[in-house]
C-alpha cells in the first residue's frame, strides 16, 4: 500500500490500486487539504458549544440538542467507542435514522478518530450485510428497535452473514439517550478517563472519515470515501448560493448517509452553526408543516419529496413565508412544478449538479433569473474543471465540447472514490483521471450546465436516443399527473418503445389519450410522447429516495402486455 493511500486513512488493501488512475486522483485531492479552512467540524464544534452553547443545534419534535449538549454527548459516545479497543481507523456501521443522534454519532466517531459507515434507513438485511462486510466494519451503532425491527436480533443475522462485528452499541433515540454495549449497561467513563481515551485520536482533514453508500437503483451499492476537506470547499460555494448565516434553521430531508444529506444536515450547518430540523421518516404534508413551526428558512430535498409536497392537502392554509431557499440537485428539475413550488412559497429553488462521488460540477444562484435556475444547473465551477466526453475507451477520452456528452470534472469538491472496489473505481475514472458522473450534458455560450439524460437512462426507438427526463418533464405538466417516470418497453420493430409509469393526484384518471392529447396542445414533440401508460399507486423508491428505475424496467420492460 502506497503512502498515499496511508496518508487519506484507507487501510491496507482497501484504498487505490498503486499506480493506477485512481492513486494519482487521491493524491491530487490531498495536495488541497487545508486550503479552504484548517478547523474540522469537531472543532466547529467545541466552538460552537462555548460561544452559543444554548442555541438548538438539531431537533427534531421535542427531541432537541444545543450546542453544548451536541459537543458533550459526541464527546461520551467517542469515548465509548474508543473503550471497545477499536484503533484508530476502523469502521463503525451507523444504521440509526434521522434526528439528532445520528449526528452526534458521526461526530463521535471523527472524535475517535474512527470512520463512520453510513447506512441508509431503508436498507434490507442484504444490503446492509454488504456494506459492513465490504467497509470490514467491526462495531455496529442502532436503536433498539429500527422501524420496527429488533436490532439485536440484526447483529446476529449480520453475524450469521460474516460481517466481522465485535461489538454492537445500541443508542436510545431519545433523552436520556441510555446505551448499552454488547448487551451491558455502558460503563462509566470518568471525564479525566474520557479526555484520555479521546487524546490524539480525532480525524484530520484529509483523512476518511465518512464512508456511505450509494443510492443506486440496481445491484449492491458501493462505499463512497469522504473526507473532510472537500465539505469546506463545497461549503465554501455554498456560501455563493445565497445569503446564509448561523441564524438560519435548515430543513433537511435527506437521509444522513447520503452525499446531500452530508452537507444539508451536517456539514454546512455545523460550519455555520445554524439549527438543524430533520424527520426519521419523511411524510410531505408534516415537511410542510415543520416551515411553518420552526420557522425554517432553508430547506434540502429531493425531486420526489417537494413534489409530494405540493401534492399534499397542507400546502394550503400553511404559513411558509419564512422559507427564503429551497436546495435540490442531482438530477433535472421538473420545471413547472419547480416554478409553482416558488409562486406557493415566495422561496428560491436552487440546484446542485453533481452526485455523491462527484460532489458538484455547477450550481445556481439567487442571482440567477427563474429561466436559469429551473431550466439548467447552473454555471460549471472553474475549479471543478468540468469536461463533457463524446467517448470514453480504455486507452482514450475524447472531448466532446459543448455537448451532448457524458460529463466528468477533477477538483475538490470531489470524493476520494470508492473504497476497497478497484473494479468500481476503474469505471468511476476516464483513462486520464477525470470522475465520471453517468450523466449526458451539455453546456451553452454562457457556461451553464444542462442534464440532458443518464448514459444508461436512454429509450432507443428506432435508432434515436430519447431522454428519459425529457419524458418525464413533459407527462408530469398533466394536471392528473403527480408523478411520472419514463421506461423502454422492448418492441420488434423499433428495439423500444417509451413506456410511462405514474403516479396521479388524489380522485384523479387519465388515459393515454388524454396524456397524448395534452402533450400535443402544449406542442411536444412526439419523439417524447409516451406509447404505453402505466398508473399506479405508488411509484417505487430507492433508498436515497429517488424512483427506482431498475425496479420499472423489470416490471415494464417487456413487450406491451
Amino acid at each position: 500500500m502506497s503512502e498515499i493511500a496511508l496518508s487519506a486513512g484507507f487501510p491496507a488493501g482497501a484504498g487505490p490500486v498503486p499506480g493506477s488512475v485512481h492513486e494519482a486522483y487521491v493524491a491530487e485531492r490531498l495536495t488541497e487539504v487545508g486550503r479552504y479552512g484548517s478547523d474540522t467540524l469537531a472543532e466547529h464544534v467545541r466552538r460552537h458549544a462555548r460561544d452559543r452553547a444554548d442555541r438548538v443545534a438539531y431537533a427534531e419534535g421535542a427531541n432537541r440538542l444545543s450546542w453544548s449538549e451536541l459537543h458533550e454527548f459526541s464527546d461520551h459516545l467517542a469515548a465509548l467507542l474508543v473503550s471497545t479497543g477499536a484503533p484508530r481507523g476502523a469502521r463503525v456501521a451507523v444504521f440509526y435514522p434521522d434526528g439528532p443522534v445520528v449526528h452526534a454519532l458521526y461526530l463521535a466517531t471523527e472524535k475517535a478518530g474512527l470512520v463512520a459507515v453510513g447506512i441508509g434507513p431503508r436498507a434490507g438485511l442484504q444490503e446492509t450485510a454488504h456494506l459492513v462486510t465490504l467497509s470490514g466494519a467491526t462495531i455496529l451503532v442502532t436503536a433498539a428497535l429500527h422501524r420496527g425491527a429488533d436490532m439485536f436480533e440484526l447483529a446476529e443475522q449480520l453475524r450469521a452473514a460474516g460481517a466481522p462485528l465485535d461489538h454492537h452499541l445500541v443508542v436510545e433515540p431519545g433523552p436520556p439517550y441510555s446505551a448499552l454495549l454488547d448487551g451491558e449497561r455502558e460503563p462509566v467513563i470518568s471525564a479525566v478517563n474520557r479526555r484520555a481515551l479521546l487524546d490524539g485520536r480525532a480525524a484530520g482533514l484529509g483523512e476518511l472519515f465518512v464512508l456511505n453508500s450509494t443510492s443506486g437503483t440496481t445491484g449492491m451499492p458501493k462505499c463512497v470515501a469522504h473526507h473532510q476537506n472537500r465539505w469546506l470547499y463545497f461549503h465554501e460555494q455554498v456560501l455563493r448560493t445565497a445569503e446564509l448565516s448561523g441564524e438560519d434553521i435548515f430543513l433537511s430531508l435527506i437521509p444522513s448517509p447520503y452525499g446531500f444529506g452530508l452537507w444539508t444536515a451536517h456539514a454546512t450547518p455545523i460550519l455555520l452553526g445554524a439549527t438543524t430540523v430533520v424527520m426519521g421518516r419523511y411524510d410531505a404534508g408534516r415537511a410542510v408543516k415543520l416551515i411553518e413551526s420552526e420557522r425554517a428558512t432553508v430547506m434540502a430535498c429531493v425531486t420526489t419529496q417537494f413534489i409530494m409536497m405540493l401534492n399534499s392537502p397542507e400546502m394550503s392554509g400553511t404559513d411558509l413565508s419564512s422559507l427564503k431557499c429551497m436546495f435540490t440537485g442531482g438530477e433535472a428539475i421538473p420545471y413547472q412544478r419547480a416554478a409553482e413550488f416558488e409562486e406557493r412559497t415566495g422561496a428560491a429553488v436552487l440546484n446542485f449538479y453533481g452526485s455523491n462521488e462527484t460532489g458538484m460540477l455547477s450550481y445556481t444562484t439567487t442571482r440567477d433569473d427563474q429561466a436559469r435556475r429551473l431550466g439548467t444547473t447552473g454555471r460549471v465551477v472553474p475549479e471543478m474543471r468540468v469536461r463533457l466526453f463524446a467517448e470514453i475507451t480504455a486507452e482514450t477520452a475524447v472531448d466532446a465540447d459543448g455537448g451532448p456528452g457524458q460529463s466528468g470534472c477533477r477538483g475538490p469538491a470531489t470524493s476520494l472514490g470508492y473504497y476497497n472496489d478497484p473494479l468500481a473505481n476503474e469505471k468511476l475514472f476516464s483513462p486520464d483521471g477525470w470522475m465520471l458522473t453517468g450523466d449526458l450534458c451539455v453546456v451553452d455560450d454562457d457556461g451553464y450546465l444542462s442534464v440532458v439524460g443518464r448514459t444508461s437512462d436512454f429509450i432507443i426507438r428506432g435508432g434515436k436516443n430519447i431522454s428519459a427526463a425529457a419524458v418525464e418533464e413533459q407527462v408530469g405538466t398533466h394536471p392528473s399527473v403527480a408523478m411520472a417516470a419514463a421506461v423502454g418497453v422492448a418492441d420488434e420493430v423499433f428495439g423500444e418503445r417509451v413506456c410511462v409509469v405514474v403516479e396521479l393526484k388524489d380522485g384523479a384518471t387519465l388515459t393515454l389519450s388524454e396524456l397524448t392529447t395534452h402533450l400535443a396542445a402544449r406542442g411536444v414533440s412526439k419523439d417524447v410522447w409516451p406509447e404505453r401508460l402505466e398508473v399506479v399507486d405508488t411509484l417505487p423508491r430507492s433508498s436515497g429516495g429517488k424512483v427506482a428505475k431498475g425496479e420499472l424496467r423489470k416490471a415494464y420492460g417487456s413487450a406491451a402486455r
